[in-house]
């Protein structure tokens, strides 16, 4: 921002603990990331590569860097105007091979078949048996594995 550049760093609001205390604190809503609306040529690359705590800019060089979609951006940049309640929340897709990270199915691995709001089907299978069996759980606790 001090060089100048159209940045956009989105935060959410979460509790911290901090001596015993329980206060709310602002943090990156993707933690090490972000994002810069600038037409990018190789001196503007240098400039935003330069800047303190840049470790590294997404793409394959100065002149094919990665974007993102502008109402993907418009999008986060509504939600965050807004001042609604934000959480983190896995990206996951439905097929994929994930893990529970807690309550009572902690550490299990299995397919997520299907994700709705908080709610998902986990499908485990024992392979040799051909077999599978369904479980409800909460997304919430779902990484992928």
């Amino acid at each position: 921002m001090a060089k100048g550049f159209d940045v956009f760093l989105p935060r959410i609001s979460i509790w911290s603990r901090r001596g015993g205390i329980r206060h709310v604190i602002q943090v990156p809503m993707f933690s090490g990331y972000l994002f810069l609306h600038e037409t990018v040529d190789k001196n503007t690359y240098i400039e935003v590569h330069k800047a303190r705590g840049v470790v590294r800019i997404l793409g394959e060089r100065w002149d094919h860097l990665s974007q993102i979609s502008d109402p993907e951006i418009e999008g986060l940049q509504q939600v965050v105007e807004a001042k609604l309640d934000i959480m983190p929340y896995p990206y996951l897709h439905e097929g994929q091979r994930v893990r529970i990270t807690g309550g009572p199915l902690k550490g299990v691995e299995a397919f997520l078949v299907q994700s709705k709001l908080k709610k998902g089907l986990l499908v485990l299978s024992v392979d040799l048996l051909q077999r599978s069996v369904a479980v409800q759980i909460d997304c919430t606790y779902v990484v992928p594995a």
